[in-house]
């Protein structure tokens, strides 16, 4: 989801016929303490603890701690590593990778893993009957069109060469594979388990992660458990984690400063950020990182009058960002386009469509809606969202546009932006895209391709243009390692044709902000982990144990 490096780390293994990795531990931090418990705060519930099904911001993190993939990141970067694989091989042709697995990694239950379980695994995620929202990632492996169309339940590209090889080919070359190995959504589960609690799976959750689920009761709190037996020896340093849940984010804050919470899971309330940077004690407290992220106004290219070219680039321009920014107390960049800066692909010096309600006004009216014409804007329900939707409604009331606020449940909004005809336009605001793994194509196929532009899809502006999908297929099947800057202009080319045809409106980049307890140990990079969001929990301690 969130991303602050580069993802070259994928384009140089794909150099080597063969790579291998010691796991040396060296992410351990000499003045851990092991033992204790931390309490984090969370507004909304979680609805699932299934790595194939969870995607959003409370379990993230938590489904990161109960399961391990074959890939994985060093902790608090987006540098790629091997997990629950010891080593891989990459073929010469890049269509190859057969990972070796580490012996003795057990599930939480004490069965030992096996290759099979990687393949019951992948073969479950791909399932149309387990309707998990990551499938389409798996896409470049062979045998997916088959799973996906029901023509059968297993990948054809998936073998198990003994009970610790795993051997997987595509169809296709994919720049990104490494990657998508390290997403939840790869994660490795244990048949048994999944066919014993069927539909409840993802109340019961069982992996080979860091921590296994000791307590949930809906509504109230999760307690998370260390995993005595963690193939990562020496890890998780606490004894245990324990989320609540349903407590409004000013409330959590109140909390921490009461000492009754280390992490207020949902961040500082925009209301609270000013006084709290001003305090000097609280502020000491608070860790500041970059994040793959860019909110956006999506504007329905099947809904009239925004299927006008001309229209999407005056609304373009009548945007004011920097004072949108200043909503939320400036923690966030104005957008010039749907890449963030941080992340490979970004398009430097371009400025994107300029301020200027004048030049809005006039292609408004060159378009043949000089009096302007009235739509809707589609928000959540939170704050800062509300406010935000106000101060674009001001903007486009400025050309003549009159958008109605449709303030409503984060569900609803998702729900109607996965209808073609339901909202016009959608703030993204609380929902706004932050890049699943740190790659500029994932800021493309969900959100701004052709696959993404279905009912109940991501692609909420119902963009779909098969000469910009076709020059990111070339870009993703671009794996030589002598291509990666040739890769890198490629993606700055499509965002750049996506942008002349304006079915967004980039509006900023926002940082993310970590408030934590005085007693909560480890590397500022932990509590702003682009891959662990919002707090790698495995890596994280307290320092008052003894």
């Amino acid at each position: 989801m969130k991303r602050f490096l580069t993802s070259t780390a994928l384009v140089a293994a794909l150099a080597l016929p063969a790579t291998a990795f010691a796991d040396a531990h060296s992410d351990m931090d000499p003045n851990a303490k092991s033992g204790g418990n931390i309490t984090i705060s969370y507004k909304d519930d979680v609805a699932t603890l299934d790595p194939a099904i969870g995607y959003d911001w409370q379990n993230w993190s938590m489904i990161k701690s109960l399961y391990d993939g074959l890939m994985d990141y060093a902790p608090g970067t987006t540098d790629l590593r091997p997990g629950l694989a010891e080593s891989y091989e990459i073929s010469e042709d890049g269509m190859t990778f057969t990972f070796k697995l580490r012996e003795g990694v057990k599930f939480h239950n004490g069965r030992e893993m096996t290759a099979e379980d990687v393949k019951y695994s992948l073969d479950r995620v791909t399932n149309p009957k387990t309707q998990s929202p990551g499938a389409g990632f798996f896409a470049s492996i062979a045998g997916f069109d088959a799973i996906s169309n029901g023509d059968t339940e297993t990948l054809d590209g998936v073998k198990v060469v003994d009970p610790l090889t795993v051997e997987i080919t595509l169809s296709r070359p994919d720049a990104t594979f490494l990657h998508v190995m390290g997403l939840n959504f790869a994660s490795v589960v244990a048949r048994e388990a999944v066919e014993e609690a069927g539909a409840d799976f993802g109340k019961t959750a069982m992996g080979t992660g860091a921590f296994k689920l000791g307590e949930w009761t809906i509504g109230q709190r999760l307690v998370f458990e260390k995993n005595q037996d963690y193939w990562r020896e020496g890890l998780p340093y606490l004894d245990s984690v324990t989320f609540e849940v349903g407590q409004e984010p000013i409330v959590a804050l109140l909390r921490l400063q009461n000492g009754e919470v280390d992490v207020p899971g949902d961040g500082i309330p925009p209301a609270k950020f000013q006084e709290v940077m001003a305090d000097p004690a609280q502020a000491a407290r608070v860790v500041e990182g970059g994040q793959l992220h860019t909110g956006y106004i999506t504007l329905n290219v099947k809904m009239p009058p925004f299927d006008n070219v001309d229209v999407r680039r005056a609304v373009n321009m009548a945007i004011n960002k920097e004072r949108i920014t200043q909503v939320i107390n400036g923690r966030a960049v104005p957008a010039t386009q749907p890449l963030p800066p941080s992340m490979p692909g970004y398009t430097d010096g371009y400025e994107g469509y300029a301020y200027d309600p004048e030049k809005a006004k006039e292609m408004l009216a060159e378009a043949g809606f000089a009096d302007g014409f009235e739509t809707e804007l589609y928000v959540m329900n939170t704050d800062p969202n509300p406010r935000i939707a106000q101060a674009i409604q001001q903007d486009l009331a400025n050309i003549g546009i009159k958008a109605s606020i449709q303030s409503l449940a984060q569900a609803s909004v998702i729900a109607a932006g996965g209808e073609a005809d339901q909202a016009p336009m959608i703030w993204s605001g609380g929902m706004a895209w932050i890049a699943d793994f740190p790659d500029a194509s994932n800021f493309y196929g969900p959100i701004l391709g052709c696959a993404g532009a279905v009912q109940g899809g991501w692609n909420w502006s119902w963009y779909c243009n098969e000469e910009i999908d076709a020059m990111a297929t070339e870009a993703d099947s671009m794996t030589d390692p002598d291509a990666v800057e040739a890769r890198l202009q490629k993606w700055s080319d499509v965002y750049m044709k996506v942008m002349d045809d304006a079915p967004w409106v980039p509006v900023f980049n926002e940082q993310r902000y970590t408030m934590k307890s005085e007693r909560m140990g480890g590397a500022d990079a932990l509590y702003v982990d682009p891959v662990s969001i919002p707090v790698n929990y495995d890596y994280v301690y307290v320092t008052d144990v003894q």
